[in-house]
């Protein structure tokens, strides 16, 4: 036991050198990757200096093989490298290496990772080689990434469905459950290494979601040595600041992160100007507001992550971030209603209504996993534990002022502190049954705990003073209970590839706010994929997937939000979960000069879809309290929902310097709805990328992307068009770079007109939204390059059974 022990300790080291066979010239950058007999992942790694060397230390005792490559040679592999008690040094000499290709005058041959890859069960868009998006957010990368779309003010659909489970690193966090945008603006680009988007997730997956996943892979590797990257972008409108240091030691490795961001402040400007009718008074009221909005957001994460494996087959790995993030906004509004009765005006009122709201937001996510692989290869066990905890406030404030004076002044204050805790535990197996199938299974339980409490003054005779109605407190807690069998499949001698399984969930929820009789349900969800590969370079894809969408706190609490008196909104206590039945078609083909297309068809069926619906009232009644010329938001299960569209994505390299991408997405959405009339609507977006490479390490990067207008049950929604510009130079042997970047320099505003509608009134709403920026990023990597693909060394989603 003693000697076992000993071996396992041991530090092992391969050397070796790396030349050109034909010219004998010093292979530098070469990828040297070392992999356990058994594995397709690598555990460990290096590159070779400017002089073809190569020295890998730490190596626990254990049989490897290892692989030597670069862009434009054949690879060179050496089978059975064995460190041991009695071999801990292991040189491969001087190792020659290949051209794979007929060698051509003036060729730069560079080592780049494609950015976007098409997989059996995702769509993964490497954000690393995204040039324009860097000095941006995550909501600047999303923009382009295939089946994504990303309106103005943030809001994200996936294939046309707005229902995404948005994940970090494989993994839920509570920064996504108080505000998506801020949450998404708080993750500055330079900060992603991918974003995987899977629209028909596996049983494997959680059933959340009608429209997928989308999961945020932030930047990591486990490669030996020291190494990091420091971003920097300032501009007129954001700022971003990031740090990145990994180390590695044997068979231990670290890295720490710290990033941030700001959005300075910014002034949007409105006019709402809405026409309502009595047809039993034979009146028409109208309400015109004009105003402003500054608005500030700022945010910083930081983190750590530990790996150790602490034996060749037992792996073992911990994380904790920390997030915060926050906005500021102030408003000030003129405002304008009068009474027409045939046709003369019977009333009018002016007044002005001033307002201000602050959010934040502090989220602590923990994670530790344990991986077990055995002797068979594919057999595997893993275990996740994840909690995560925050707490937010959210203040609020508006009060109105009758300019004549024939009205006191009114207004409401509120004060609403929280938490929100969630815990999930995880427990997923493969065992390969032969070399052409493997079942998968496991079982999962979520546990979720929201705490929140509401504190509203209303302002009476020039004093604030405690109002009780909307005064309270409430707990939400929702736990669900999870198992899943999964089946991955080679039929025909690999004719067929694919996987099918089901997934049951147990859905409890209990409320304590009026109305919160909330009923358990079941959910039973199937998934399958089937692919056939017509060649080595495309491939076709079938899948289908039953998805649910389960209303949160937001949607089934009542309270009202009456920030604005004459736009009130609030929740619904008997809201149904949302249910999808998805399936989708995909053709992949890849060419020979680094071009591909990715082409989706995808058809969707949502029985009680759940919509927001907005109520005229002259008078409404909330609590006691008389509020005139009211629009009243409320989401309810309106009835049924079809979307039936397509996806294409290409990428196309022109010459060896110039290379074009574009995202073209369009379908048709049908709402059936009880008591309303059916819509029918047609959209779609489409967007551009053009790259080129300039002499001496400059390349520059144009994007633009232009969404169509939407037609919705009461509103149309504005169709807009946004571009960017951007330049980088690399230098100090492309460890550093700086780069120049815009958005939309012509134009200081975006302008939104957007149209809202009802069976008793018509709205018309007008916004100029701040879009035109200017900003420098600085960029610099230091330590051992890493220059392996990221597939084989970020953390890939299947691998946290989420």
């Amino acid at each position: 036991m003693f000697n076992a022990l000993a071996q396992t300790t041991i530090n092992g080291k391969i050397t070796g050198k790396v030349i050109d066979s034909a010219t004998k010239a010093p292979v530098d950058f070469a990828t040297i990757s070392v992999f356990k007999a058994d594995s397709k992942n690598p555990v460990n790694g290096i590159s070779t200096d400017s002089k073809g060397n190569f020295s890998l230390s730490g190596i626990p005792a254990g049989e490897y093989r290892v692989t030597v490559d670069f862009i434009g040679y054949r690879e060179k592999v050496f089978n059975k490298v064995t460190i041991s008690s009695s071999t801990t040094t292991v040189p491969l000499g001087t190792i020659l290496l290949t051209s794979a290709t007929t060698q051509l005058n003036a060729v730069n041959v560079t080592a780049k990772v494609p950015i976007v890859e098409n997989k059996i069960d995702k769509v993964v868009y490497n954000a690393a080689n995204d040039l324009t998006a860097q000095g941006g957010v995550a909501l600047d990368v999303l923009k382009k990434v295939p089946m994504v779309s990303v309106d103005i003010d943030g809001n994200v659909e996936l294939q046309g469905s707005s229902g995404i489970r948005f994940l970090i690193n494989g993994k839920p966090s509570t920064i996504f459950g108080a505000s998506l945008a801020d949450a998404l603006q708080s993750i500055p680009a330079s900060q992603i290494s991918t974003i995987e988007v899977i629209t028909s997730p596996g049983a494997k997956y959680d059933a959340q979601g009608t429209g997928g996943i989308i999961n945020i892979v932030l930047k990591d590797n486990k490669f030996q040595g020291v190494n990091g990257s420091v971003n920097l972008s300032a501009g007129i409108r954001l700022e971003n600041g990031s740090i990145n240091l990994n180390a590695r030691r044997g068979n231990f490795g670290v890295g720490v992160f710290f990033s941030g961001n700001t959005q300075l402040n910014t002034t949007a400007k409105n006019t709402t100007n809405r026409t309502a009718y009595n047809n039993a008074r034979d009146t028409a009221t109208n309400l015109f507001q004009s105003g402003s909005n500054p608005f500030t957001r700022n945010s910083y994460k930081t983190g750590i992550n530990l790996n150790w494996s602490v034996t060749p087959k037992d792996e073992l790995t911990a994380t904790f971030g920390y997030n915060d993030f926050r906005n500021h906004g102030t408003g000030f509004t003129s405002q304008n209603q009068s009474v027409m009765a045939g046709g003369d005006v019977s009333s009018a009122i002016s007044s002005t209504r001033t307002s201000a709201s602050r959010f934040g937001e502090k989220a602590v996510d923990f994670s530790l996993g344990y991986k077990k692989t055995f002797k068979r290869e594919g057999q595997q066990l893993d275990f996740l534990y994840l909690s995560s905890f925050g707490t937010n406030i959210a203040d609020a404030s508006q009060q109105t002022d009758y300019l004549t004076g024939a009205y006191p002044s009114a207004g409401l204050r509120s004060n609403n502190p929280g938490k929100d805790r969630q815990t999930e535990i995880t427990l997923d197996y493969a065992q390969p049954l032969s070399k052409s199938f493997t079942l998968e299974t496991g079982a999962k339980t979520f546990m979720g705990n929201l705490t929140s409490n509401v504190f509203t003054d209303t302002l009476q005779n020039g004093a604030y003073v405690v109002n009780p109605s909307q005064t309270y407190s409430f707990n939400y807690k929702r736990n669900i209970y999870a198992g899943y069998a999964s089946l991955s499949f080679a039929l025909f001698k690999d004719f067929f590839t694919g996987k099918a399984g089901l997934r049951y969930e147990r859905t409890h929820t209990t409320g304590t706010f009026s109305g919160a009789g909330i009923p358990d349900y079941n959910t039973f969800a199937p998934a399958f994929t089937l692919q056939h590969k017509l060649d080595d370079s495309q491939s076709v894809k079938f899948s289908y997937s039953y998805r649910i969408e389960r209303p949160d706190y937001g949607d089934l609490n009542p309270f009202y939000n009456i920030s604005d008196p004459h736009n009130i909104s609030t929740g619904n206590p008997l809201l149904k979960p949302e249910i999808s039945k998805n399936f989708e078609l995909g053709y992949s083909k890849n060419f020979n000069n680094g071009g591909n297309i990715y082409l989706a068809a995808f058809y969707r069926n949502s029985p009680d879809n759940i919509q927001a619906l907005s109520t005229y009232y002259d008078v409404l009644n909330v609590n006691g309290t008389d509020y005139t010329a009211v629009s009243l938001t409320q989401r309810f299960n309106l009835g049924s929902q079809k979307n039936i569209g397509a996806s294409i994505f290409g990428s196309v390299p022109v010459t060896g310097k110039l290379n074009l991408r574009t995202n073209i997405q369009l379908g048709q959405r049908q709402s059936s709805n009880v008591g309303l009339a059916t819509v029918n609507a047609f959209a779609y977006r489409v967007n551009l990328n053009a790259t080129y490479q300039f002499p001496h390490d400059l390349v520059a990067e144009v994007f633009g992307n232009y969404n169509s207008q939407q037609k919705n049950i009461q509103s149309i929604r504005p169709a807009f068009f946004n571009y960017n510009l951007a330049i980088r130079k690399q230098f100090l042997n492309k460890n550093a770079s700086i780069g120049l970047t815009t958005a939309n320099p012509f134009a200081y505003y975006i302008t939104q007109r957007q149209t809202l509608f009802g069976s008793n009134f018509n709205q018309t709403n007008v916004r100029l939204i701040p879009s035109q920026s200017f900003g420098v990023t600085l960029t610099y990597k230091f330590g051992k390059l890493k220059f392996d693909k990221e597939k084989d060394t970020t953390p890939q989603l299947p691998d946290m059974g989420q």
